[in-house]
This record gives structure tokens, sequence and C-alpha cells, in this order.
């Protein structure tokens, strides 16, 4: 199973953020974070300093980093979700990168993994709308291997 841990850990190395840059994306999305909690949610689940990244720590990063993406809108910031989804996650991320359904489907091409627009779409509705679907732990990691493909490896 994924944890906010690992997304945090594979973002930082996609994205090549030193702590820096991670503590000034949580400020980006109006929450201040130390270096040391940066350092102890990016250790290794065994590691004795390691602490658990929540939901909503894990929320104010991405919408940090869609503030930083796509410029920060005015006035209040968006209301942290206390409980995330890979769904939410997924779609944060779509966002911060503005990302269309075919650039989508390209970065999970990448990762050897296809699908169908159709397929995708149902990842990105709301919960209780009739083509909705839970998006897995596999679509998540083959998203974040794609991106990584894509934004990291190819510079």
């Amino acid at each position: 199973m994924m944890t906010n841990n690992d997304i945090l850990r594979r973002l930082r190395y996609i994205f090549d953020f030193g702590d820096s840059k991670m503590i000034a994306l949580f400020g980006l999305a109006d929450h201040l974070v130390t270096r040391e909690q940066i350092s102890d949610w990016l250790k290794k689940d065994d590691d004795p300093a390691y602490h658990e990244c929540g939901d909503t720590q894990l929320a104010i990063f991405l919408n940090g980093l869609i503030n930083d993406k796509r410029g920060k809108k005015e006035g209040a910031q968006p209301e942290p979700e206390s409980h995330l989804t890979n769904n939410i996650i997924f779609m944060k991320l779509k966002i911060a990168l503005n990302l269309k359904a075919e650039d989508v489907l390209e970065i999970m091409e990448l990762a050897g993994f296809l699908m169908s627009k159709h397929e995708l779409s149902a990842f990105f509705r709301k919960p209780g709308h009739k083509h909705y679907r839970k998006c897995k732990d596999q679509i998540l990691r083959n998203f974040l291997k794609g991106m990584q493909l894509k934004y990291r490896d190819n510079n």
C-alpha cells in the first residue's frame, strides 16, 4: 500500500525539490513547516525518527504545488482535505501540472500502463456518480512512475 510519505518522497525526487523548496511549497498553501518535519516525513518507515505524513499535511503540500505551478489565487486558500483518497491526490497532481486527459494517458503510457479516456475520466468524477471509479494504488503508482520518466529522467 502506498503511504502519504511514499508520495511525498516520490514527488520530491521527480521534481528534485530540496528542503527549502519543500518548506516553500507548504508556505504557498499558507502553512508553516520546519525542515525537521520535512526530514522526518521523508525518512524510511523503519527509521526511529520517521513520522507519518497525515492526509491534511499531504493535501496542504499538493495545494502548495498547485499554487507553485499554476499561480496562487487571490483570497483565502482552499481548505486542505482531512481525508485524502488516491482519486483526490491524482486530481491535485493533474491540476498542478495543468494536464489534459491526453497528457495523463501519455504519462501512464510512459510507465507501460494503457487505459482509455473513459477509464481515466471515471477517476475524476464525484463519488456517488454512476461512472465513478476508485483509484487503486497501482494506478497512482504508475502515474507517479510515468511522471518520473517524463519530468525527471528526460532532463
